[in-house]
Formats: structure tokens, sequence, C-alpha cells
């Protein structure tokens, strides 16, 4: 699959393909057709390279990795990261060479299911990149990233909102959900969790300081 390309780079999100579960191959193609620039995980690599993807970038420390030479010589134009540093996962790695090349902003799929503690330390560890590049993790169940200090996005009536203070996010306040939130305080473990919209219109959320988390629930 050729996918990208069709805008220019950092005109659109970034792409990083994890090693988790994959995602349904529409939502999939819908992705890369607007990702101009494409990190693919090392552990990845197999799955990705079945599915014809076109990738610009592959990081790890190749531990699970065995054809690297043969890659080299198969996608001669690929830039091949050696990432070592086991201080950090390789997701961490990859938002890491983002920033240093100045994208604005990145979609991350394949990076939850499997390994729920990989999925859990995925989403905690995000929170750490929020000053530096916009983030968005995609998945077939929904999207999560942190809500700026003011946010505001149109929702459907029902629609699933749940709010995550990671590791907290204060005065938090809200209009058109459920449950209102009024200078609410939320530090892990608590949550705001299955939250939703009274009816189609904008959602609007305020909070002083942290970073709060929104996890839309589509399934």
């Amino acid at each position: 699959m050729s996918s990208h390309h069709v805008v220019k780079e950092k005109q659109e999100p970034a792409l990083i393909i994890a090693n988790g579960a994959d995602c349904e191959w529409d939502l999939l193609g819908q992705i890369l057709e607007w990702s101009p620039f494409i990190i693919v995980l090392d552990g990845a690599v197999e799955r990705v390279l079945k599915l014809g993807i076109h990738f610009d970038v592959v990081l790890g420390d190749f531990d699970s990795f065995t054809r690297l030479e043969a890659l080299k010589l198969e996608r001669p134009e690929l830039e091949i990261i050696h990432a070592p540093d086991q201080s950090k996962t390789d997701l961490e790695k990859a938002m890491d060479f983002l920033i240093t090349k100045e994208f604005p902003a990145v979609n991350i799929l394949w990076a939850t299911g499997k390994r729920t503690d990989h999925t859990f330390n995925n989403i905690i560890s995000l929170t750490k990149f929020t000053s530096k590049i916009t983030w968005k993790l995609i998945d077939d169940f929904g999207l999560i990233y942190p809500a700026p200090l003011k946010y505001k996005k149109f929702f459907n009536q029902g629609a699933i909102i749940s709010l995550f203070g990671i590791p907290e996010a204060l005065e938090i306040e809200s209009k058109n959900l459920k449950y209102p939130l009024n200078k609410m305080n939320l530090r892990l473990p608590d949550s705001g969790s299955s939250n939703e919209a009274i009816e189609d219109g904008i959602v609007e959320l305020s909070y002083s300081s942290g970073c709060l988390v929104i996890m839309e629930s589509t399934d």
C-alpha cells in the first residue's frame, strides 16, 4: 500500500506505527492517506512490510528484528535508526526523534491492545511530550489525546467522553456534559470515566494546570 506524499511533510501529522494490536483496514487506510511521514517501530516492521505500506523510518533496538541487513538492501532509501537506550521505550524514542526534527504533531497507531502493561505505559508516557508535540493515539475503539487548557469540540448527543488527570488536572470546568465538572480536580487513580455529551453541540472544558487526557469511545 503506497499511502503518503499526498500532502507536504509537516503539513499534516506524522505517523508512528507501534507494535500493539492491528486496527481495522479502513481506519489504517484513512490515516495513511494523510500521513506524509511514517515511522515504524522495529517490532512491527514485518507486519507493516506484509501490508505493503511505504514508510520513511524504522526505529528501535532491533533485538526482535533479525532481517536488518536484508532490509537495508531491499530499501536503501529507508532511514534506519538504532536506538538501544533501555531506559526508554521505542515509542518514547520515536517521539523524541519527531521533536528533534520539529514535527508539530503526530498520530499513533497500533499502540494499544495486546499486552495491557504496554498499553498502560504508552498512554502514561505520552503525557510527558504534551508540551512539545501534539499527539493523538488512535485505535478501533476511539481516540486518546491531551486537552489544551481551554478545549472546545463538537460531539453528538450521547458521545462517550472519559477524562483523566495524568497525573493530575486541576480546577476542571465543563459545559454540555451529563456529569458536569465544577472546579473539579482529577488525580490518578480518580477519573471522570464514561461521561457523555448532553446534546448535539460543542463540549467545552477548561482547567488551570496539569494534563487532562480525553478518551473518546466509539465502540
